[in-house]
């Protein structure tokens, strides 16, 4: 399958590289089409016929975190005085696992003290979004967050906590569907101070 007036919607054709992505593209999509064979179908059949295309363009899309340094969506900061807990939770995400390509899902949770600035409620949304739009792993998606808040806020301290499903282990594998992994991350204040990180998992169950 080659891709022509399409490819452009996934990556600017004015880049210097655009002639190698379209060949990367092309192999991609060719080998899916293998994969198909491999698992026992037409390729070429009603239905399947567009997928190559369409798992590309799925792709790219799990994987925008690529394309951005997610630690930017921080740099929009506000001269308010607060120096108390901000508490921002239940942030939705979607991610890959590295190991498998098959989804993990869930919720961060994402607390910091400011010391001199505070960033907008929604950019902290946007930088788990941006690390969780990549291959990745919980734990390594935990901290990344953790240490871009500390890196670009220099807060009092941060905490993160991630709960997720992993369809690796739900829905693969072992097959427990209950299943729920839990991280966290503890920097600064919160890390030095037990009820600190208590007032932050006290808010967590309101």
């Amino acid at each position: 399958m080659l891709l022509t007036t399409k490819f452009p919607e996934l990556f600017s054709n004015t880049t210097p590289d655009f002639p190698q992505k379209l060949t990367q593209a092309n192999y991609f999509m060719d080998a899916i089409k293998e994969l198909v064979e491999l698992c026992g179908d037409d390729p070429n059949r009603d239905g399947l016929t567009e997928t190559p295309y369409r798992v590309l363009k799925a792709f790219l899309e799990y994987t925008e975190g690529y394309r951005e340094d997610p630690k930017n969506h921080l740099l929009k900061t506000f001269d308010v005085s607060h120096q108390e807990l901000i508490l921002v939770k239940n942030i939705e995400f979607h991610s890959l696992c590295e190991h498998h390509f098959a989804p993990f899902f869930g919720v961060a949770h994402v607390g910091y003290i400011p010391n001199i600035k505070i960033t907008g409620l929604s950019k902290i949304a946007r930088l788990v979004e941006g690390y969780a739009k990549r291959f990745q792993v919980q734990e390594r998606l935990t901290n990344q967050i953790v240490e871009a808040m500390e890196e670009i806020l220099q807060p009092q301290g941060t905490m993160v906590i991630i709960e997720a499903k992993h369809m690796c282990m739900c829905g693969r594998g072992i097959k427990k569907t209950s299943a729920s992994t839990t991280t966290s991350a503890v920097r600064g204040i919160f890390a030095e101070q037990s009820d600190v990180r208590a007032e932050f998992l006290s808010l967590l169950q309101k």
